[in-house]
């Protein structure tokens, strides 16, 4: 039987001085109040419909209000420059950097080549920097969505979109070869499930030309969806037939509401797991899997749930893999989850923050998306608030 002292320490997800200790007492209170703000769910859903629009007629008191708020919060920066600071913050408290060019709602073939450039910024930054190991990119950021949905139907596509499929996949091709001459790791985020199918093809192909003895490629999976697990599982066995490694970032899913009444609209079951508490079993089954082979997967916990940090950490001690194995990793927003983030970071795993960047206009969707997501679906603000008025009471206390 091991010693008390040979046993290996388990990070303190409650500890709010590790979490909150990179913020003065001046944030830590305006981050309480932004917090008990987004628990109300009318105020999130009514300030976002505005904050689009105000955005969209460049009213320059609501740029300011955004950037000092949700922004602030949520975002490192207009551009790499700029975001340097924060990356530098995160990497000082042992936590790492997952860059991510936040701009959205671009739609023309110019637009998908200024993103691939920007991903291209971002390679070369993190080349550069050894805080930021990896980059996150999106499929629907590079072509027009209606390109993949007719690609997951097997519809023939027409001149114009076949056009626009092969600069997808030039584009593809450019952003992995240019992260694999530097070694920078590529996270590709999940859409929908009416184009997912379409990108889990091109992301697999990705896999099998580039991640040949190292990991460069990750494709996220979205374990509320209810067939998501045997997905992973059914991508593990392609990798193995065909000798690459499956780069696999875990996430619980970010378009619930959205396809719950795509569902319903078109009279087909929806493709989201009924409770959270299903959910949960699959994501944590998810990491249960990607562990037990861990040699051959590389993979992030990419949560902001206590229970599945603790079911990887534990793994990850009965097993004896090093803390700071490559293949190991957490993840976890910017501006969420502090508690985990640092606690983790203080205990030597590898953990880091994804980190979007980009201008106010153009990040604001990505910022409304992320305060109604978490506002009342999951929980998120609600704990995140008590754990910041928790911090501010205690450092009442000590003064």
């Amino acid at each position: 039987m091991k010693s008390i002292e040979n046993q290996p320490q388990t990070p303190d997800f409650t500890d709010t001085g590790v979490a909150f200790e990179p913020k003065s007492d001046a944030e830590l209170k305006q981050t309480a109040w932004m917090f008990y703000l987004m628990n109300f769910r009318f105020l999130v859903n009514s300030m976002g419909h505005l904050a689009i629009w105000a955005v969209k007629l460049r009213l320059p008191f609501v740029k300011t209000i955004i950037k000092k708020t949700l922004y602030k919060q949520f975002c490192g920066g207009e551009n790499l420059e700029d975001a340097k600071s924060t990356i530098d913050h995160l990497y000082s408290f042992g936590v790492n950097t997952m860059l991510d060019y936040g701009a959205e709602g671009k739609n023309d073939e110019e637009a998908f080549d200024l993103v691939i450039e920007e991903n291209l910024k971002s390679i070369d930054f993190a080349a550069r920097h050894e805080s930021v190991k990896v980059i996150s990119t999106k499929i629907s950021g590079l072509t027009r969505n209606e390109v993949l949905e007719k690609c997951q139907k097997g519809t023939e596509l027409n001149e114009e979109e076949e056009s626009r499929y092969k600069a997808l996949k030039d584009r593809l091709h450019r952003l992995c070869t240019y992260a694999e001459e530097r070694n920078v790791g590529v996270f590709v985020d999940a859409e929908e499930s009416w184009i997912q199918d379409a990108i889990d093809g091109l992301v697999l192909d990705l896999m099998a030309e580039y991640n040949q003895g190292t990991i460069i490629v990750y494709n996220t999976y979205q374990m509320y969806r209810t067939d998501m697990l045997g997905n992973l599982k059914r991508d593990f066995d392609q990798s193995q037939k065909e000798g690459f490694i499956l780069g696999a970032k875990l996430v619980r899913g970010a378009y619930m509401e959205k396809e719950r009444a795509r569902a319903k609209k078109n009279g087909y079951p929806s493709p989201i797991h009924a409770t959270k508490e299903d959910t949960d079993q699959m994501y944590n089954d998810g990491i249960r899997f990607c562990m037990k082979h861990y040699d051959k997967i590389a993979f992030a916990n990419a949560s902001h749930n206590m229970e599945s940090m603790e079911i990887q950490v534990r793994l990850i001690q009965e097993m004896g893999i090093p803390k700071d194995h490559v293949h190991v990793n957490f993840c976890q927003l910017m501006g969420m989850s502090d508690h985990l983030t640092f606690n983790l970071a203080k205990e030597g795993y590898n953990v880091a923050k994804y980190v979007p960047y980009g201008p106010v206009r153009d990040v604001v969707p990505y910022l409304v998306r992320r305060a109604h997501e978490n506002s009342s679906v999951t929980g998120d603000m609600s704990r995140e608030y008590a754990m910041l008025k928790a911090e501010v009471q205690q450092r009442k206390q000590k003064k």
